[in-house]
């Protein structure tokens, strides 16, 4: 069984940075794709970033472009988010998500099949 396990959310201050870290057990890393969504209450899950198996192939949204960036160590089973210029839009709990390779990494929410159990971040004006 896959287990996803996000950690290093928080409260910052807009302008401010923070790095989210998911680490993946169960299978080999190395073969799924592996994306950051974001939800806040009463709204959808919205897609943030994703990234291939080698992390490689990446995309964005159009919000988030410029500003975060994802990435993966494989040898060491974990997806990061780095967030930069945070601002009070982006706060949300923020879940990582685990799919067998597929290139590009997919946007939808309903093409993963492993989720962790989220991270908030909270973003101050």
């Amino acid at each position: 069984q896959v287990q996803l396990l996000e950690s290093g959310g928080g409260l910052v201050q807009a302008g401010g940075s923070l790095r989210l870290s998911c680490v993946v057990s169960g299978r080999t890393f190395s073969a799924y794709a592996m994306a950051w969504f974001r939800q806040t209450p009463g709204k959808e899950r919205e897609f943030v970033a994703a990234a291939n198996w080698i992390g490689r192939i990446t995309r964005y949204a159009d919000s988030v472009k410029g500003r975060f960036t994802i990435s993966r160590e494989n040898a060491k089973n974990t997806l990061y988010l780095d967030m930069n210029s945070l601002k009070p839009e982006d706060t949300a709990v923020y879940y990582c998500a685990a799919t067998y390779t597929l290139n590009p990494p997919p946007p939808g929410p309903n093409d993963y099949n492993y989720w962790g159990q989220g991270t908030q971040v909270t973003v101050s004006s």
